[in-house]
């Protein structure tokens, strides 16, 4: 068969169109005595939490920013560097992932997260602990498994893995559960958790023993802060994941990591590893004990090159008050 014609219909992305219609003019008409009460006036929204989350992370930086303290001071944080951890996809063979791995620990990092898949998760974790003996390193399985798989996941415990992440489904914590029972690695949540509810339920069944938190995941800092909360309430470690953040997101991502419980190194690694131009002017980097250092200027603490920002994108709106 051979196509004679294709038609496009370009729609808003729900992003976007949430953003627009709905989170956008109930904030402009709305009078904010704190960041939290984004957070509050967006509540009956439900879902968009990207959406959600890219304003009110801003609004928190504003309100750091006119207290003339650094947001992690506004958030409650305890640290002025924070733990660095990388995360390494699945690579074209065991020998270069290994090179891989031998590349990013020579940077410093101090902890290695790698990406398995159904028929290599076995092979990468023994692999990486025959090369690297005292390595704390953990397996992301993004949800490529179920419990019919517990056989595989026993055969990686002996690896002594400092964790897998996301297992399961998503949406599955009493699968979750079952599995932490039949093996010695922490199972680790993340796209399981969008609420300190959902944090809450997940250790109470015992479906988790760490939970990676992302801001724009749980719908921004406020909600982050709950996470985080309820986890060191229950005495569960948190670690701060990245979902390739540029300048301004991975420097909310380092405020945030100050809080006390993220006990974990994160996935909050060097810009250099994915950008080659930025959209701040002091572009984050690792030191060589593995940390980085949180910014100490009011607000996120780094200077935004909104010259730059207006060359990539692809659209400028300015929304005002109607």
């Amino acid at each position: 068969m051979k196509l004679e014609r294709v038609e496009l219909f370009i729609v808003r992305l729900p992003l976007i169109y949430a953003l627009e219609q709905f989170i956008l003019p109930e904030l402009l008409k709305a009078d904010l005595a704190s960041a939290d009460d984004v957070d509050r006036k967006l509540a009956w929204i439900r879902e968009h939490r990207m959406a959600k989350a890219t304003v009110e992370m801003a609004v928190w930086d504003l309100f750091a920013t006119r207290a003339n303290k650094p947001l992690a001071a506004l958030l409650g944080g305890t640290r002025d560097r924070i733990l660095c951890g990388v995360a390494i996809g699945i690579q074209p063979s065991i020998e270069v992932l290994m090179e891989t791995i031998r590349r990013e620990l020579e940077g410093g990092y101090q902890r290695v997260k790698l990406k398995i898949k159904p028929g290599l998760e076995v092979e990468i974790a023994e692999a990486t602990r025959k090369a690297f003996p005292s390595l704390a390193f953990m397996l992301d399985a993004n949800s490529a498994y179920t419990l019919k798989d517990v056989g595989l996941f026993k055969r990686i415990d002996p690896t002594k893995p400092t964790m897998i992440e996301q297992p399961l489904a998503h949406d599955d914590l009493v699968d979750h559960a079952a599995l932490q029972r039949q093996i010695t690695t922490p199972v680790c949540l993340d796209e399981s958790i969008h609420t300190s509810e959902d944090a809450r339920k997940a250790i109470e069944i015992g479906a988790t023993r760490v939970i990676n938190i992302k801001a724009g995941r749980v719908g921004g800092l406020a909600s982050a802060k709950r996470v985080h909360d309820a986890c060191a309430a229950r005495d569960i470690p948190v670690w701060c994941g990245g979902m390739l953040e540029m300048g301004i997101g991975r420097a909310h991502n380092v405020h945030l990591a100050s809080l006390p419980n993220f006990r974990v190194p994160g996935d909050v690694s060097a810009s250099a590893r994915y950008f080659e131009t930025e959209i701040i002017g002091e572009p984050f980097t690792v030191e060589k004990d593995g940390t980085m250092r949180v910014p100490t200027k009011p607000g996120i603490g780094v200077t935004v090159l909104e010259e730059v920002i207006r060359k990539i994108a692809t659209e400028h709106k300015e929304i005002r008050p109607t």
